[in-house]
């Protein structure tokens, strides 16, 4: 269904993307206990935000500021996540490192994983709970230490047309590349998901959607190329699970599919779950991938002739193989398809 907002918005976001400029103002929102859901004191926030849509270049100045503002505050906890194979984003909600991310994401708890600050420092991680039904999970770092955080706001009581802000690392971590902000608008919303016309690609995955004062409200969870089809788990639902999900449960099946059975043979590339076609983003040095001759940006079509269309379709035909196996790659490289031998190796768990 269009939303009927979409033309001038679209138009406005035009305006704004060309008066938006580099730099941060001093943090908008202190940053409350992971779980809490005492209110926050309210920000004073320009009217622009309860029109349709920017009017004029003052009403596109004044949201420009307000999002200036909310940058300084969202983006040092905005992260990029490393699990296995997979990469995605994610967001820091507690000072000891606690991270909200997509349960497609997280995976299976106990995974050693790394998350990367907008810095480019690399932590450690491991991966806990995971709600799959919903697409819920959640990651602790590891290394000792302090860390930037958001609060949590309250997804069930966001409005149709409601503003909110998107940040990601779509593609991964990239440097020089400070978390990816897009602004947009709620479509509707209920317990189970939220859905946003905010822009999002292969990588955002896991990554927060944030309410105008600073808040998160929603992870990114489905991404679709018509934009108004981008979903994102409600942060209400990590409130409810919050023990479970810290304790390391997962349970629920659907979206995210099935844990169960061993893990596949090691390859050692990186790529976003839900993009399709399976593009590699990353590519793990000395691994069966790298020595193959994989390059970041291949896309893998065929694995031993049989059809790819995304990374789960590849880790379920790696699941019938073995360390040791030769196996064949179709890859598509720009303009060129390529055949290229890799040797599974042996995970290291």
């Amino acid at each position: 269904m269009a939303n009927r907002h979409s033309l001038p918005l679209a138009r406005s976001m035009k305006l704004l993307a060309g008066l938006l400029i580099l730099g941060v103002t001093a943090a908008l929102v202190q940053p409350g206990v992971a779980g809490d859901t005492k209110p926050q004191t309210k920000l004073q926030v320009p009217a622009v935000l309860d029109k349709t849509a920017p009017e004029n270049v003052e009403d596109l100045k004044a949201l420009e500021a307000h999002v200036k503002k909310l940058l300084d505050v969202v983006l040092p906890a905005t992260v990029n996540l490393k699990v296995g194979q997979g990469q995605g984003s994610g967001v820091i909600v507690s000072e000891e490192g606690i991270v909200l991310t997509a349960g497609h994401v997280s995976g299976k708890a106990g995974q050693k994983c790394k998350v990367t600050m907008r810095d480019g420092k690399v932590l450690d991680g491991e991966t806990l709970g995971a709600y799959r039904t919903i697409d819920s999970g959640m990651v602790k770092i590891t290394t000792a230490g302090k860390y930037p955080f958001v609060s949590m706001g309250e997804s069930g009581k966001l409005k149709t047309g409601e503003w909110v802000l998107a940040t990601g690392h779509p593609g991964g971590w990239k440097p020089g590349r400070p978390p990816v902000v897009r602004l947009g608008r709620v479509l509707d919303q209920s317990s189970s998901l939220i859905r946003t016309d905010c822009t999002l690609v292969g990588g955002d995955s896991g990554g927060p959607l944030f309410d105008m004062q600073g808040r998160v409200v929603g992870i990114h969870s489905r991404i679709s190329g018509a934009i108004t089809a981008n979903i994102h788990v409600p942060v209400d639902t990590y409130r409810e699970t919050w023990t479970k999900l810290v304790a390391a449960e997962v349970w629920g099946g659907g979206i995210g599919g099935p844990l169960e059975g061993p893990p596949p043979p090691y390859l050692g590339i990186q790529t976003d779950e839900s993009e399709r076609p399976c593009k590699v983003a990353g590519i793990v040095e000395g691994s069966p991938a790298a020595k193959a001759g994989l390059k970041v940006n291949d896309v893998i079509v065929k694995f031993n002739q049989n059809q790819i269309d995304a990374l789960d379709d590849l880790v379920r035909n790696m699941r019938s193989r073995k360390a040791g196996d030769v196996v064949a790659l179709e890859i598509r490289r720009g303009d060129q398809t390529l055949t290229l031998r890799a040797t599974l190796a042996k995970r290291d768990e």
